[in-house]
């Protein structure tokens, strides 16, 4: 369907062709300077390796000791999960419930989710549940919070210098690696996935709706029909430092059948 390729602004609501942009190009409205959506490289190769590194660290964040305290000739230690269990021992079970969707729950549910459509799609074709999975990414992706976590644990080490020897385990180590794999990670935008199961021609289902203005962009062009709106104008790319220019071309009007005379110009 012709609407399909159609984008809104965040920013003025104006509709615009959705070019393909090629590298790391920014396509932005001509109207309000905005930026629309950014190119990135179709290769999954990156992100895929990337993932599945930041699972594998996940998992021995969570199995091995955060850190050791000794004082007095006692040693103490836990891990992220016996804490969790302390907690909700000490009666502050919103706490623990907290600390366990943001440090547990919400990013294993997005390395997971991710690697499940990632995985597939690599591979030439499109998963089942393609469309509930990557909403259930952009869902839980503002929730994780490993880096708030890593942030806490680093303060309550300093103050707990003072008071008894603290020696770092295997587990701090990797929450640490954990937040910068997830930095890398999180800048890849689930968006782009949609237009590579278009590619693959995997998905027969109506337009997916990405974000509020992009609905009314959807709503508006099954109102209108097949044909695209006149007043709809191309997405202006902007090349960024290094990367190559990319110019987004008008849609041309479709070619006429042989032996009919083209419409007359008013104007």
């Amino acid at each position: 369907m012709e609407h399909d390729n159609l984008i809104a602004c965040h920013e003025c609501d104006t509709l615009f062709r959705k070019p393909r942009l090629v590298g790391r190009t920014t396509a932005r409205c001509p109207r309000c300077r905005a930026t629309l959506y950014s190119g990135v490289s179709r290769k999954l190769d990156n992100i895929c390796s990337m993932t599945l590194a930041a699972l594998i660290t996940f998992m021995i964040a969570q199995a091995f000791p955060i850190v050791e305290l000794e004082t007095n000739g006692i040693t103490s230690q836990t891990t992220l999960f016996g804490a969790l269990v302390a907690l909700w021992g000490e009666d502050m079970q919103i706490v623990a419930v907290m600390v366990f969707c943001s440090t547990v729950l919400f990013p294993l549910t997005e390395l997971v989710a991710l690697l499940y459509v990632l995985v597939p799609l690599r591979a030439g074709y499109v998963p089942s549940g393609f469309n509930r999975v990557l909403r259930a990414i952009q869902f839980v992706r503002p929730w994780g919070m490993i880096e708030v976590f890593m942030l806490g644990v680093l303060i309550t080490i300093v103050k707990m210098v003072s008071l008894a020897r603290v020696i770092p385990e295997a587990a701090l180590f990797a929450f640490g690696t954990l937040t910068l794999m997830f930095a890398v990670v999180v800048t890849f935008d689930p968006r782009v996935l949609w237009d590579l199961a278009d590619e693959l021609g995997g998905l027969d289902q109506r337009p997916r709706p990405r974000t509020s203005a992009d609905s009314a962009a959807a709503a508006l062009g099954s109102q209108a029909g097949p044909p695209a709106p006149a007043d709809v104008q191309a997405a202006v790319p902007t090349r960024l430092p290094g990367a190559p220019s990319t110019a987004a071309q008008p849609a041309t009007p479709p070619a006429l059948p042989p032996g009919l005379p083209r419409a007359p110009r008013h104007g």
